[in-house]
């Protein structure tokens, strides 16, 4: 027997596998990976050779209004490490530069005043401006071109007005839009309700580049950088951590080239090979990842890619956020045909997307390769709701696999933490 152990919010949930039907277990080499510096000296040395790009403090010479775009409370970035670097860099170069701090919320809910303490500490929610966009509060946006798709570009007002705009964030596989982190700071973070919907149309979701570490060619990414460019992001600082949300390796610098640089240090040890079984089990990465079911589908992705068609997928993920969507529960809670749901998000017009479209579709078309069972937190009738079949525990999740599957030796692949690799 092999045990092995998957995230589950901030702890861990535990399981002893029959190694006979053990395929493999896909983890990225990232673990394996030691920089051996501290988290700091990392992200110094990453801000001390920009790539690109001047330095921070140099860019900020003569700069009145600074906005950082930062990260929102679903995303394990690093902030106390990051920020204030970030911050003192400014003020080297001018100390009379009036900070914004905005959090990139996208299309999620607003970030509390208890996220914010946890993801910066008090000291910077106490003493420095912080600003939680809102896509829907019209007010507070602005226009400032059309995307490439043809959609409207409206971004934050406070982004597009400033006189240096820079962010903050971490490089980690996307399930559409190949890689986080870089470009996507302004789209979705900072962007209107209206931008994030053309970009994340049926049309572009159900295209065969936007998958997991595909940038070449992938429609969403296009729109994205042509964003960050339109708002004038002039400077990234990114990280790539690892499972204890550490900082293993930072860039710096242009927001397309040091991402490039970024996510091809991240691609080189997060690849892996799909071992194809009639049973994956997976997980969120843990906390804060794995906060509701939205977020969940991210990880699901991974098992997509390795499950073979009719098999079972076991999710671990904690949600106790609940579904993470309101128009993203509703949409699987009206329509039961997951065929006809599917048909319907590819074939909607650009301009009529509805919000959590994406998830919804993606989610979807994962039901319709694999029957899922999920352990969570959430309410059971929740889940059910989202066709996805409840469990409290692993041991639990793989008993009913088996029972569906009528194969008590069904093989198992396990992935540990399907946001943080690339099956190929």
């Amino acid at each position: 027997m092999m045990k092995i152990s998957l995230p589950y919010g901030k702890e861990k949930q535990s399981l002893n596998v029959d190694e006979s039907i053990l395929n493999g277990v896909l983890v990225s080499q990232i673990e394996d990976y030691h920089p051996g510096k501290r988290q700091t000296e990392l992200v110094e040395e990453a801000m001390n050779n920009p790539v690109d790009s001047p330095k921070l403090s140099e860019l900020a010479v003569g700069k009145k209004k600074v906005v950082i775009i930062a990260s929102d409370h679903t995303r394990p970035v690093p902030s106390k490490v990051i920020m204030p670097l970030m911050l003192a860099a400014i003020r080297k170069g001018n100390p009379a530069a009036e900070i914004t701090i905005l959090i990139a919320t996208g299309f999620h809910r607003l970030t509390t005043r208890a996220e914010l303490i946890g993801k910066f500490g008090e000291a910077i929610v106490e003493n420095e401006s912080i600003v939680v966009h809102d896509s829907g509060d019209l007010e507070s946006l602005v226009k400032i071109g059309t995307l490439p798709s043809g959609g409207e570009l409206i971004i934050n007002r406070l982004g597009a007005e400033a006189d240096l705009l820079i962010s903050e964030g971490f490089i980690e596989p996307h399930f559409f839009a190949g890689f986080s982190g870089g470009r996507k700071s302004v789209l979705p973070g900072i962007a209107s309700r209206v931008s994030v919907l053309a970009n994340h149309c049926g049309e572009f979701i159900a295209h065969p580049k936007a998958r997991t570490g595909s940038i070449d060619g992938n429609p969403l990414h296009i729109d994205m950088l042509y964003a960050a460019r339109a708002a004038k992001l002039a400077f990234i600082v990114n990280v790539v951590i690892n499972s204890e949300k550490e900082v293993i390796y930072g860039v710096a610098g242009d927001c397309d080239s040091a991402h490039i640089k970024g996510r091809q240090f991240l691609e080189s040890l997060c690849k892996v090979k799909a071992i194809p079984s009639d049973i994956v089990i997976t997980s969120n990465g843990g906390y804060p990842l794995d906060q509701n079911i939205y977020q969940a589908v991210k990880g699901m992705t991974a098992a997509e890619a390795a499950v073979k068609s009719g098999g079972v997928i076991i999710m671990l993920a904690q949600s106790n956020d609940g579904h993470g969507g309101e128009a993203f529960f509703n949409t699987f809670k009206d329509e039961k045909n997951l065929e006809l749901m599917l048909n319907g998000f590819v074939n909607t017009k650009r301009d009529e997307t509805i919000p959590d479209q994406w998830e919804a579709q993606i989610l979807a078309r994962i039901l319709l390769k694999a029957k899922v069972i999920y352990i969570s937190a959430a309410p059971e009738v929740m889940i059910r709701e989202f066709q996805m079949t409840p469990a409290r525990n692993l041991a639990e999740a793989l008993r009913m696999a088996k029972k569906y599957l009528n194969n008590d030796n069904a093989s198992i692949t396990v992935i540990p933490d399907g946001v943080a690799v690339i099956v190929e």
